[in-house]
């Protein structure tokens, strides 16, 4: 059987209620019939009464090996069975059964679950130092329940005989925690924190948030693949730099937001100067020679671009003493 072949147990099963009822039935039986035995040997009938014990022995016997062959199972549970270390499938259908008690079964959960790693400090493409984190949800895939339980390796205390179901998510929980750290290195190196020092219409961890998630989740996919784990979803939940180069990223950015306003100050206030200009000479209220036309931009420039509110000056004429 090839390791990656999985399949759903199609051995002895039984739905458990039935087998209770058959179960709790032997445990009657098979103690009576070995007390009718007894009585008859007492009564020296020693044939009827070795045959009677024997077989009251027996039921017992089936009785109590059949008492560890319930299971129960809750919706999105699995049991990987395995026949004196011989893989033979896995079981999925919820509820109460029974089914081949000499089977060892290792408990595994199909349920989803969360990971929401801690911010860790990587190097961006640029070299900048920033703490990226992200939150992950992944699952077990049914069809590939083999992966999850015997291709990662689940290290057993000292004369420990099996491993308990939370002790193996455990060790998957584990696993997922380091490749989803890997895989987030590897993702953050590949591009730059934000497109001040590159070109605008590259990929940034902080611009393209779409296309870094879903690029994060295929390098995660690419990881767990070999544990059966499928990646729900993976997103970036916290960028930022490094505390060491925060204060200068952040000086940067104040200097980049105060060159853009300026821009755009600058662009508004020469279109105003044009069209009060324009208006003037087409209302004819003053002729203008360059030299005013020149005084004037000036004065409208320093008024439109300056950080504070201008103070008008009301020219009252001269006074004669």
């Amino acid at each position: 059987m090839e390791k990656n072949q999985n399949f759903v147990y199609s051995g002895w099963k039984m739905n458990g209620f039935a087998m209770l009822f058959i179960v709790l039935l032997s445990y009657v039986a098979g103690p009576a019939l070995a007390i009718y035995g007894g009585a008859n040997w007492v009564d020296y009938n020693l044939l009827y009464g070795v045959i009677a014990i024997v077989v009251g022995a027996i039921i017992t016997l089936w009785a109590i090996i059949a008492s560890c062959g319930f299971i129960m199972l809750e919706p999105n549970e699995a049991r990987v069975l395995v026949f004196f270390g011989k893989y033979r499938g896995n079981f999925v259908q919820s509820g109460f059964w029974w089914i081949n008690p000499f089977m060892a079964k290792k408990n595994i959960s199909l349920r989803a679950r969360n990971l929401n790693a801690e911010p860790i400090k990587v190097n961006d493409k640029q070299g900048n130092p920033i703490l990226i984190g992200l939150v992950l949800v992944w699952k077990i895939r049914e069809e590939e329940i083999y992966k999850a339980v015997f291709d990662i390796d689940t290290p057993t205390a000292t004369g420990e005989v099996a491993v308990s179901a939370s002790s193996r998510m455990r060790v998957l929980e584990n696993f997922v925690s380091v490749q989803s750290d890997a895989a987030l290195r590897q993702v953050a190196g590949l591009y730059a924190y934000d497109n001040n020092s590159g070109a605008k219409e590259e990929l940034t961890l902080r611009s393209s948030a779409d296309e870094i998630n879903e690029e994060l989740e295929n390098r995660l996919n690419e990881r767990l693949a070999m544990a059966g784990i499928e990646v729900v979803e993976a997103r970036i939940n916290y960028l930022a730099y490094a505390p060491e180069i925060a204060a200068v990223m952040l000086r940067r950015q104040q200097a980049d937001a105060i060159i853009s306003a300026r821009e755009k100050i600058v662009e508004g206030a020469v279109s105003m100067v044009k069209m009060a200009i324009d208006k003037l000479a087409e209302d004819g209220v003053v002729e203008l020679d360059e030299e005013r036309k020149a005084a004037m931009v000036s004065n409208l420039l320093v008024v439109l671009c300056s950080d504070e509110s201008a103070q008008p000056v009301v020219n009252a004429g001269s006074s004669n003493h």
